[in-house]
């Protein structure tokens, strides 16, 4: 008998502040509505503070009646603080995933944030400076914990969630200058070996919207502003059957 297939709903860059309080509560109900579970690909907050997160989880909770899978982004650490916005989120019954892994309905979910250093043959390597060493070090963490979190998996379906891209195509329509800082092909590599069905990252607010890895695991770049600048007469999110 074939596994149903679980309909996942996913965003990122949403950049919740201080006063955005009911500003995607349509977006969110509709997300709610239409798929299983919802996937927050990072940058949640804008400047990473508590009270950001708060904003936003009046919204979700208010709006949304499925599980929720969550990272964070690069904006969710600006402040120094993430330990507190993550906190902020798993009061409310948020899963944020950070080298974690969670099942529901019988997929499992694998996530981390990511980090940037480039892509294929043009990926930065730890020679040089220890400041260069130390940065390539944080991407290879990274992936170690995305290649963890994927071994912890016992069902046959397994997402990533990330908020830095693992490809280079997902990124395209950046400038060429900082497609370094867009991602990782480090990310890349338990993907692949661990055979994941689909990959969800945000950070690429002008980057395509989907791509491949070297295997043909289909990656979204469910980033908002991506979305609604490709798609501007469909809602802001992308609904994925896995």
């Amino acid at each position: 008998m074939n596994q149903p297939k679980l309909r996942v709903a996913a965003v990122a860059d949403i950049h919740y502040g201080k006063h955005s309080r009911g500003a995607l509560h349509d977006l969110f109900a509709k997300c709610s509505q239409q798929a299983d579970v919802l996937l927050l690909c990072g940058d949640l907050t804008d400047y990473g503070l508590a009270e950001e997160a708060e904003e936003l989880i009046v919204d979700l909770r208010s709006a949304v009646h499925v599980p929720i899978v969550a990272v964070l982004g690069n904006h969710d650490f600006e402040s120094g603080q993430p330990e507190l916005v993550r906190k902020v989120l798993e009061q409310a019954g948020v899963t944020v995933l950070d080298g974690e892994c969670a099942e529901i309905e019988g997929v499992g979910f694998a996530g981390v944030c990511g980090f940037a250093g480039g892509f294929g043959r043009r990926m930065l390597n730890p020679w040089g400076e220890a400041l260069i060493k130390q940065f390539v070090k944080e991407a290879i963490d990274h992936a170690v914990r995305l290649e963890q979190a994927l071994a912890k998996l016992q069902t046959e379906k397994k997402v990533a969630v990330l908020h830095y891209a693992p490809i280079r195509a997902t990124v395209v329509g950046e400038d060429p200058e900082i497609f370094p800082f867009m991602g990782s092909s480090r990310l890349e590599e338990p993907i692949n070996r661990f055979r994941v069905s689909a990959v969800f990252h945000g950070h690429a607010h002008n980057g395509a919207l989907e791509g491949k890895t070297a295997t043909g695991i289909p990656v979204y770049n469910v980033s908002m502003p991506a979305v609604q600048k490709h798609a501007p007469n469909d809602p802001p999110f992308r609904i994925v059957e896995v």
